[in-house]
């Protein structure tokens, strides 16, 4: 007999000697154990980034050997058992973990207690194959709303270009060899603005957390311009909002790449929002609404020129508005509610063209009046300089006319009815 890491579509399987049999269920040994029973009723995503393609140039395409990355991540909701999915998304071959952890962050790249080692079937080590991801075993540790966490990688041997998240807007660490389960900051002295191979974080969340709201989207959702190792990006203002409320909750994970497109890829900035939609949304534990910010990359990179511009293809209002319905669609059929977000302004930025502007003011006002959205939450007009707005507020620009700055970010929280998300 065997279980499996992940649904058979996109996993991988490991020897039943790793799991026992209770109640007629296969559960690792790490459950069945006497360990105490989590009051935590359903999983829910706690943290997410999306897997991109290592970049040429960068500590991606390198990759690791005999080190161990310490990844830093920022959870939404709480609670007392959590797992972790590691990702080979983007490998070029198959990537051993040798040993993996996870814990409460203290300074720097310490760990605030101990470190709660990780298990995947009950064995300390996993190879995930080229293209697939593994969920470790479910620990015991306490996790507060609001908190960052550590989840430290140790990679026995060269892993080739790594599947990363490029703009992790905190500072991680890596350190040569096996470090995963030290408290201790002082052998990561490497530092790196991405995070690696950690794809998200679930918690058995208690009844009052509903699900997950899955904020899919490009650079401003990703934090661009953002305060680093702040959490300042938006989809953090709104899980502060959420944590704030005294009923029910929703914990939230943050799909957004930046520079990412809803029709086209990019080595720098990740697979089209169609093709990474049953990835990074539909598959997330507990996922119950989406919010969609995506398109303004679609128009505006059209319009860049240049040497180190990636070639790209024109594409007209009418096109962006298709991808959405497409979206609509999948996620409708999924039994999901999706909410559409206006494109913030960005003239002046180097995006700005005439035809740019009027694209985005077409595919704004589908979004406003379509009525195929399950609501309509509008950044554009609250980020919107009064006096044109066709521009950022001054008080928001983050200096380059396209992205918010922690004001702006926080604008945007705030404009999101909570009622329409819980309802």
């Amino acid at each position: 007999m065997t279980f499996p890491v992940r649904r058979l579509r996109r996993s991988f399987w490991l020897p039943a000697a790793c799991a026992v049999l209770v109640c007629g269920f296969i559960v690792p040994l790490s459950l069945a154990s006497g360990a105490p029973a989590s009051s935590g009723t359903h999983w829910v995503t706690t943290w997410a980034a999306s897997p991109q393609v290592a970049v040429p140039g960068t500590l991606s395409e390198t990759g690791f050997d005999n080190q161990t990355v310490r990844n830093i991540v920022f959870t939404s909701v709480g609670g007392s058992t959590v797992r972790v999915r590691f990702t080979n998304t983007f490998g070029r071959e198959p990537l051993e973990i040798g040993r993996a952890a996870i814990g409460v962050h203290g300074a720097l790249a310490g760990v605030d207690g101990a470190s709660v080692p990780l298990s995947f079937g009950g064995s300390s080590s996993v190879l995930i194959p080229a293209g697939a991801e593994a969920l470790s075993d479910p620990v015991h540790l306490t996790v507060l709303p609001l908190q960052d966490l550590v989840v430290s990688v140790f990679l026995p041997q060269a892993t080739g270009p790594a599947t990363q998240h490029a703009l992790a807007q905190q500072v991680n660490y890596v350190a040569a060899g096996d470090h995963a389960l030290d408290s201790s900051a002082s052998a990561f002295t490497t530092e790196t603005k991405s995070s690696y191979f950690v794809d998200s974080i679930d918690v058995l969340a208690s009844d009052r957390t509903l699900g997950t709201v899955v904020t899919l989207g490009d650079s401003i959702t990703d934090g661009y311009h953002s305060s680093e190792n702040q959490n300042d990006r938006w989809p953090n203002d709104l899980a502060r909002r959420l944590d704030g409320l005294s009923g029910p909750t929703l914990s939230v994970a943050d799909e957004g790449i930046s520079g990412n497109r809803v029709l086209n890829d990019s080595v720098c900035c990740g697979v089209n929002a169609l093709a990474r939609l049953e990835r990074d949304v539909l598959d997330r534990a507990g996922v119950r609404d989406v919010i969609l910010l995506e398109g303004i990359n679609d128009i505006g990179f059209s319009q860049l020129t240049g040497p180190t511009v990636e070639p790209t293809t024109e594409v007209s209002a009418a096109q962006i508005i298709a991808g959405y319905e497409q979206i609509i669609a999948q996620v409708h059929a999924a039994g999901l509610k999706i909410f559409g977000a206006t494109l913030t302004p960005f003239k002046g930025a180097s995006y700005e063209t005439p035809a740019g502007l009027v694209k985005r003011d077409v595919v704004n006002n589908w979004i406003r009046t379509s009525g195929a959205f399950d609501g309509v939450i509008d950044f554009a007009k609250v980020t919107a300089d009064p006096a044109d707005p066709e521009m950022l507020n001054p008080a928001y620009d983050s200096g380059d006319h396209l992205h918010p700055n922690d004001a702006g970010y926080r604008a945007m929280a705030n404009a999101v009815n909570l009622v329409m998300l819980l309802g």
